[in-house]
């Protein structure tokens, strides 16, 4: 017999669905919280606790997704103003390369899973060493990122990440459906649950040492992040200056980084050093067989159109035909054309992954509105630009880590240059200063964010993509995984700022 519940019990149990009554209560305690702080403590106070508060539903991503609390929350935030309309939409249009990134570069990446699963599997069963496997995927992510976007590239990953566990979990729970659901559980044979654990602790670790290698990568070019273009437009640096100028502090970075990749392998620290499973290498293997033998012409025909399409994407962000996400749709449309996928219904799944993301990525937009609003940031900025000169690239370097690990390291990176630009051009500084400055700025905002998944949007998306729960990846654990080369990254960095500039 159905449990005969009140109306108010009713409105309480679908606020924010299964989340546990206690993550409930605290976002009413925030929402409440707000207006009075507001009140009491003024427009700054009440900005840095939003920020705080938004960084706690990013930290429980696993218990709710953060659209919804960190949407409400930034509602609230318009609403008492601490953020306008426009300044949000502002904020937004001034992303929206990154947003048609993800909406269609991400749906792209999902057209050329077969190839990516076929391709990554030869990676998983021929290379043997774990060490040598992590190494791999960390060098991999980090050379694609010097030419790609490191969201296209997290894209790849979680990608290939979603297609190894669910060909794994399909053989654990003797499921044969090809609408296995691998998020549940509850029909996995008990021999079979330590090797999935370990299974997803593989994973995991190979996930991160990617994640991180997209950090590697993308500081060091042009077209790495976002914030690398502004500040190469700000001071006039094209591809080659531009990475001419970051060599003296990227290179060594990049070498401790993938230095730091070995030794946490080789000593099982941080979370890391889990090793493949014998019974999921053997089935991976079967599965790598099985799927050579069953391969049709058509099969090989798709194979051969999604490879072309591959390189053809890699060319087209290399040499910036067009902006990103437009790149992204154009695969789509070629990927589908010559693949025979031609009904809508096959076409939406493509988008399932990207649009929540894309749709919190407006929600963390309209938190930093409220930072741009109520200039959160610019005490900091004219407290380092008041001292010696020969301070302020270590000092820029620290405070853009520190402050991209709790925001958008984009906006940081904009905040920064436009007033070390405005130095320039009011003669308080030299253009060999300003340089300096400038290469500051990008490390800053590249190396030290990786710290946690607010720092970095490919993190971001990593901790909020379908693949975080089945390998277990929670916020908490992916700042522990991250704290080795947060540290070596860092500290790397910061010498090289010191000594070598």
């Amino acid at each position: 017999m159905q449990q005969v519940i009140t109306l108010p019990q009713a409105f309480w149990r679908n606020f924010l669905g299964y989340s546990p009554s206690w993550y409930k209560r605290v976002i009413i305690g925030f929402l409440i919280l707000n207006p009075l702080l507001l009140v009491i403590a003024g427009p700054t106070i009440t900005g840095w606790a939003l920020i705080f508060e938004f960084i706690f539903t990013l930290a429980l991503a696993l218990k709710c997704y953060p659209l919804q609390p960190g949407g409400l929350l930034a509602i609230e935030a318009i609403i008492i103003g601490l953020a306008s309309p426009d300044g949000v939409y502002h904020e937004v249009s001034s992303n929206l390369q990154v947003i048609l990134l993800l909406m269609f570069m991400v749906a792209g990446i999902y057209f050329m899973k077969d190839m990516l699963l076929a391709v990554f599997t030869r990676f998983l069963v021929g290379v043997k060493s774990k060490t040598a496997l992590s190494l791999l995927f960390s060098i991999t992510a980090a050379v694609l990122s010097a030419f790609l976007d490191a969201l296209t590239v997290t894209a790849v990953l979680i990608s290939v990440s979603v297609g190894f566990y669910s060909v794994y979990h399909k053989v654990a729970s003797s499921a044969g459906s090809h609408d296995h659901n691998y998020h549940n559980d509850d029909h996995l044979i008990e021999l079979h649950r330590e090797d999935l654990d370990q299974f997803r602790a593989f994973l995991r670790s190979l996930m991160m040492h990617g994640a991180v290698g997209t950090a590697l990568g993308g500081v060091t070019t042009l077209v790495g992040e976002p914030q690398n273009l502004l500040i190469a437009e700000k001071a006039g640096w094209d591809f080659a200056t531009f990475f001419i100028q970051m060599a003296p502090i990227t290179m060594p970075v990049l070498f401790v980084g993938l230095l730091t990749c070995i030794v946490i392998e080789k000593f099982s620290w941080f979370g890391y050093g889990t090793k493949l499973p014998q019974t999921v290498r053997t089935v991976l293997e079967d599965y790598d067989k099985a799927q050579q033998v069953k391969r049709t012409t058509r099969d090989k025909a798709r194979l051969i159109v999604q490879v072309a399409v591959a390189v053809m994407l890699v060319f087209a962000l290399a040499f910036h035909v067009a902006a990103v996400g437009l790149v992204g749709l154009m695969i789509i449309i070629i990927l589908t054309a010559f693949n025979g996928i031609t009904e809508e219904s096959q076409i939406g799944h493509a988008f399932e992954e990207a649009l929540p993301f894309t749709a919190l990525l407006v929600v963390f937009f309209s938190i930093v509105t409220v930072i741009h609003e109520q200039h959160l940031f610019n005490p900091i900025i004219e407290w380092v630009l008041t001292l010696d000169l020969a301070v302020q690239p270590k000092v820029f370097f620290v405070a853009n880590g520190l402050l991209s690990a709790i925001s958008d390291n984009v906006f940081v990176a904009t905040i920064y240059i436009n007033e070390v630009a405005g130095a320039l051009d009011a003669g308080l500084i030299d253009r060999a200063h300003f340089d300096k400055l400038a290469i500051a700025i990008n490390t800053g905002t590249n190396l030290p964010s990786v710290a946690t998944p607010n720092g970095q949007a490919a993190f971001l998306f990593l901790l909020t993509s379908a693949a975080a729960p089945l390998i277990r990846l929670s916020y908490g654990k992916m700042v522990w995984m991250a704290l080795p080369y947060t540290i070596s990254m860092s500290v790397v960095g910061y010498l090289a700022i010191s000594y070598l500039l």
